[in-house]
């Protein structure tokens, strides 16, 4: 990997990261440029294949897919993971399974790096709160760019020095793995992202019998091979049938509970 790639992706990567503000805040930064599946499709633009990038971008995608950050408690820094495991694993030959290995820890890693610098950034916090106390309010959006400025020297320095020295090293590790670690990283690579996809069930399906409808769209697209699109177009379709029939049900109950109501009245007045 050249020097001009590794900077890219790491001026990508600082874009991506959250708390920058760059690109409409968090929206078009950490929920867009942020994302695996963004960041994959970049990483293959700047290192000349594409379609590789998005394989490994979706495959990392699907790895974090049920991650929430409540509070803006960070989990897992899926940023860090993707602009380093992604570009690694691409720079080492391999694809989707060794960037999804890589992943994992690096999101570890990218965690301990964002409480480190939040944690440092608040000294600008309460250098703000001293100027707005003493009626200074031309320091105050310094103090905020200040804060940018330790992310930028996180995100980028690191991100450009661990992709520009560590993808030999990343290629002569992965040569020097046996056949039989590799294929066993390359099941696991393939059972995180269901792992990933559980959790995003956990938080969406309220009752247990929804299982069934994910199950049947799951048979439906493998049988028939129905595009993606379709499978959403019905989908839509089908919950849409079900909020309308739960709508008409509780109506049916409230008239009933009301009817209900007026004849133990009723009784009651006899």
């Amino acid at each position: 990997m050249q020097l001009w790639q590794a900077l890219l992706i790491g001026l990508f990567a600082y874009l991506g990261r959250n708390q920058v503000p760059w690109l409409f805040g968090t929206t078009g930064g950490f929920y867009a440029m942020g994302r695996p599946l963004v960041a994959g499709a970049v990483i293959g633009l700047i290192m000349g294949d594409v379609s590789t990038g998005v394989l490994c971008g979706v495959a990392v995608q699907a790895l974090f897919i049920g991650q929430i950050v409540p509070g803006g408690a960070l989990p897992s820094d899926l940023n860090f993971a993707a602009y380093i495991g992604i570009p690694l694993a691409m720079a080492a030959g391999g694809g989707s399974d060794v960037a999804v290995a890589l992943a994992m820890p690096l999101g570890t890693l990218g965690v301990a790096l964002h409480n480190f610098t939040m944690t440092f950034n608040s000294v600008f916090a309460h250098r703000a709160d001293k100027y707005a106390a003493e009626g200074d309010a031309d320091k105050i959006p310094l103090m905020n760019l200040m804060g940018t400025v330790v992310h930028f020297i996180e995100r980028v320095g690191l991100v450009t020095l661990i992709c520009f020295f560590g993808s030999q090293f990343a290629g002569q590790v992965i040569d020097a793995i046996p056949a039989v670690i590799m294929n066993f990283l390359a099941v696991g690579g393939k059972m995180l992202p269901a792992l990933g996809f559980a959790l995003l069930l956990k938080q969406i399906v309220s009752e247990k019998w929804m299982i069934v409808l994910f199950l049947a769209g799951w048979v439906l697209n493998k049988s028939v091979s129905m595009t993606t699109t379709a499978l959403v177009i019905i989908a839509a379709a089908v919950a849409l049938l079900f909020v309308m029939a739960k709508g008409n049900n509780n109506q049916g109950a409230a008239v009933a509970s009301s009817n209900q109501t007026l004849t133990e009245e009723g009784d009651y007045d006899e």
